[in-house]
C-alpha cells in the first residue's frame, strides 16, 4: 500500500476523529514538498551548479530551478541575481513518493539518527528539516559526486497548525524523537 493510499484509508479518519474534522477538505494533507540547496561556492565556479541541478533532479525525478541572490551582500562577495542556488518543488505524487522513499529509505541510512526533531515546524504547520548529505539518497552515484552538499526539505501542509501537522506526519510514519 502506497503512503497516499495509507493516508486515505487510515490516516485521514483518525486526524477527523481527533480534531473533530466534519470534512475531508479541511483536514491536513502534504501540499508540496520543496528541497532547496545552496551553492556558496556558485560564485567563483559556474560549473558548480550544473552539477547540483543533475544531482538534484535525479533525486526529486524532476528537473529544479536555479535560484539568484535577492539582494548584494559584499562581504560574501555577493552580487543581486547571482546564481546562489538549486531548487524543486514537488507536487502530487511525486510528493507523496518522495515522501514514502525519505521515511523508508533515506531516514533509515542516517548516520547517529535519534529521530526528527519536534520544534522545525512554523506557525501555518509547515516542517522543515535539513540533511547534511546527498548520498543518503540511493539514486546519487557516489563515483559521480564531486563534493557532499546539504539541503532543506520542506514539507508544506495545508489546512493546519504545529500540532495537526505533527499528528498527520507520526501518522505517516515520520519518526519524531521521544520526550526525556
Amino acid at each position: 500500500m502506497s503512503l497516499y493510499q495509507k493516508y486515505n484509508q487510515e490516516v485521514l479518519p483518525k486526524l477527523k476523529k481527533e480534531f473533530g474534522i466534519s470534512n475531508d477538505l479541511a483536514a491536513p494533507k502534504i501540499e508540496k514538498i520543496v528541497l532547496n540547496v545552496g551553492v556558496a561556492e556558485a560564485i567563483g565556479s559556474k560549473d558548480v551548479l550544473g552539477k547540483v541541478k543533475e544531482q538534484l533532479a535525479t533525486i526529486s525525478g524532476q528537473m529544479p530551478k536555479i535560484t539568484k541572490a535577492k539582494k548584494s551582500i559584499s562581504a560574501f562577495k555577493l552580487k543581486e541575481k547571482d546564481q546562489i542556488g538549486v531548487m524543486v518543488t514537488l507536487r502530487g505524487k511525486r510528493a507523496w513518493n518522495f515522501f514514502e522513499r525519505f521515511i523508508a529509505i533515506v531516514i533509515p541510512r542516517m548516520r547517529d539518527f535519534r529521530g526528527l526533531s519536534k520544534d522545525k515546524f512554523d506557525k501555518a504547520g509547515n516542517y522543515s528539516f535539513g540533511l547534511t548529505e546527498q548520498i543518503l539518497f540511493p539514486e546519487v552515484d557516489y563515483a559521480k559526486i564531486d563534493k557532499i552538499r546539504g539541503m532543506v526539505v520542506t514539507v508544506v501542509i495545508k489546512n493546519s497548525d504545529a500540532q495537526k501537522s505533527q499528528k498527520l506526519l507520526e501518522l505517516l510514519g515520520a519518526p519524531f524523537q521521544k520526550q526525556t
